[in-house]
């Protein structure tokens, strides 16, 4: 059963059973367990619903934009600060893992490469040489040879430790670090943009009303311990 629930049912009836019993006692434990009970869970049922008539209630769906900002900046400041990017960036970096550039060079078409050799080729002084052997034609067979062992070279040349430390350089530069950032951003404000008032107050309602129950239940037996006192002492 829901400990709010559970605890003003208790409250309630210690109350009925001391109002009816003319048990001073019990009935003060009750009502004022009661009270606290039912106080400390108006209090979390306004984070989340508008009641008529009670300013502030609502809150979490009335600030909506204000948490999308608050949840923002935490995560620009707190995760994807200058600092933070610099490490990964070194990390990997080390670790040559997010910088292989080999898948990305693997689908680079190399063929305009060789087109352009063969068109220098064709108007250089060979040209009239070459024309003699069946002109660019001739050249085609070695193309497939040309474009593997280019990409090759490069791939080699991506791999080398000094690309690899002017890559860091160039996206370690406060320019680049700023445009990484721009796009973090961009990225986070879609992800935001995506959420409604409806599914956070409902992501953070299921969230805190399981821990926030014990304030309910806690409420009640402090409620109950005054009351017990204010008895004694009347």
């Amino acid at each position: 059963m829901n400990k709010s629930l559970l605890t003003n049912i208790v409250a309630l009836a210690l109350l009925a059973g001391g109002h009816a019993s003319n048990n001073e006692l019990a009935y003060y434990a009750g009502l004022f367990a009661f009270s606290g009970a039912i106080t400390n869970w108006l209090a979390i049922h306004m984070l989340f619903e508008k009641v008529p008539g009670l300013y502030g209630s609502g809150v979490i769906p009335a600030r909506f934009e204000e948490f999308k900002r608050a949840i923002k900046q935490l995560m620009m400041e707190q995760f994807f600060n200058d600092t933070n990017i610099d490490k990964f960036l070194s990390k990997e970096m080390s670790s040559g893992k997010t910088l292989n550039l080999e898948p990305v060079i693997a689908n680079v078409d190399f063929n305009p490469t060789f087109d352009s050799l063969v068109e220098v080729i064709a108007n250089s002084p060979f040209g009239g040489m070459l024309a003699m052997f069946g002109g660019t034609e001739a050249l085609q067979p070695l193309k497939q040879p040309f474009v593997e062992k280019m990409q090759q070279s490069v791939i080699e040349i991506s791999q080398s430790d000094n690309v690899k430390q002017a890559l860091k350089e160039q996206l370690e530069a406060p320019a680049m670090m700023d445009e990484i950032k721009v796009n973090i951003e961009n990225i986070i404000d879609q992800r935001l943009n995506e959420l409604t008032p409806q599914l956070v107050k409902e992501m953070v309602q299921t969230m805190i009303k399981e821990h926030l129950g014990w304030l309910v239940v806690w409420g009640g037996v402090f409620g109950g311990v005054i009351g017990v006192i204010s008895a004694l002492i009347s």
